[in-house]
């Protein structure tokens, strides 16, 4: 089985000591050299806390770069509900529950309601409205408080091409969700370029959220917390109805290679049902198990590198062993 495996970060530019002796500065102007690229290479952030013991659970992780882990992530995250006649719903369990079983990468759709507000809604709100994204937030913001020691992962789609700096920024300060939000030194960033989870967590930057749509400034001016998603993270095909989950690389863009890119496990089975695909909650127990999951994974080594998936996003994460699943993958013992 292919596992995450440790890769070398600097987290300290003195480890480069010849690159500035080769530069012909002054003294002073060195030290301003060094300090710049060391905040834009160097993998270290300005620290706000000591450096934590413990990392989204694992005290290994603290050293670990964030593009070297595996998290869980939870598809269509807002869609909770446990009225079997809900057909749009995705989940069971509601935020809080989903971020305390381990989940570390949230997935929601946006749209704007009829009130004009920005909801998390299945491409319609009439088929399942999951409340505002600015109370989402604010519900993720109080967990964040209350648990200083992880790093957590959004991944938004915005379908209606809706202005980020307008419609979606706004939400994110309202939540103060902006105020522990990691923005990159450079963009795109390569899986090898992202902080350490320690960084992360000292430096209480400890959200990453991808856009699918509008982030690179094709829907208003672009917000620096809030980052196009397949420049740095390419897909597998979604809606997926066969449980051996062939994977190809779908959705991406970009100077990157696949290597460099984050990449994600859309591990959501779907089944047709008159011809309309709907989440298949029956299996949920088989597609969410270890093996499953961790074929899923080995299924696209071929395109990462030989390294295991960043995120693997499921239906009903409460069914199942994807918590389980990610630690093998992370090569911890489950």
């Amino acid at each position: 089985m292919l596992r995450n495996t440790y890769i070398d970060q600097h987290t300290s530019c003195s480890t480069h000591p010849t690159t500035f002796r080769r530069m012909r500065f002054p003294f002073f102007h060195r030290i301003l050299a060094l300090s710049a690229l060391c905040g834009v290479f160097g993998g270290t952030l300005p620290t706000k806390r000591q450096q934590p013991t413990v990392c989204n659970g694992h005290a290994e992780l603290c050293s670990r770069p964030y593009g070297n882990i595996t998290f869980l992530g939870s598809h269509d995250s807002y869609a909770f509900s446990t009225d079997p006649l809900i057909v749009s719903r995705d989940q069971e369990v509601d935020i809080v529950s989903q971020l305390d079983l381990g989940v570390r990468m949230l997935q929601a759709e946006g749209h704007l309601n009829d009130d004009g507000v920005l909801h998390f809604c299945h491409t319609s709100c009439l088929l399942f409205d999951g409340g505002t994204v600015e109370a989402y937030l604010t519900t993720v913001k109080t967990w964040l408080d209350a648990n200083p020691d992880e790093v957590l992962t959004f991944l938004f789609t915005n379908g209606d091409g809706l202005s980020i700096s307008e419609t979606w920024a706004p939400a994110f300060v309202a939540a103060g969700i902006d105020t522990v939000s990691y923005i990159p030194p450079i963009n795109p960033m390569t899986r090898s370029d992202w902080p350490t989870l320690g960084d992360l967590i000292s430096a209480d930057t400890r959200v990453i959220t991808f856009m699918d749509a509008g982030a690179d400034g094709t829907d208003g001016p672009p917000v620096d917390y809030i980052l196009p998603e397949f420049t740095m993270l390419w897909e597998p095909p979604f809606d997926s109805t066969d449980a051996s989950f062939p994977c190809s690389v779908n959705r991406t863009s970009g100077p990157l290679t696949n290597e460099q890119h984050l990449n994600l496990l859309n591990h959501n089975l779907d089944v047709s049902v008159l011809g309309i695909l709907l989440p298949n909650l029956a299996d949920a127990a088989t597609t969410n198990g270890v093996a499953s999951i961790i074929a899923d994974s080995n299924g696209c080594t071929a395109f990462t590198g030989g390294l295991a998936a960043n995120f693997v996003l499921l239906d009903w994460v409460d069914i199942g062993e994807g918590p389980q699943a990610v630690d093998q993958l992370n090569g911890f013992s489950s």
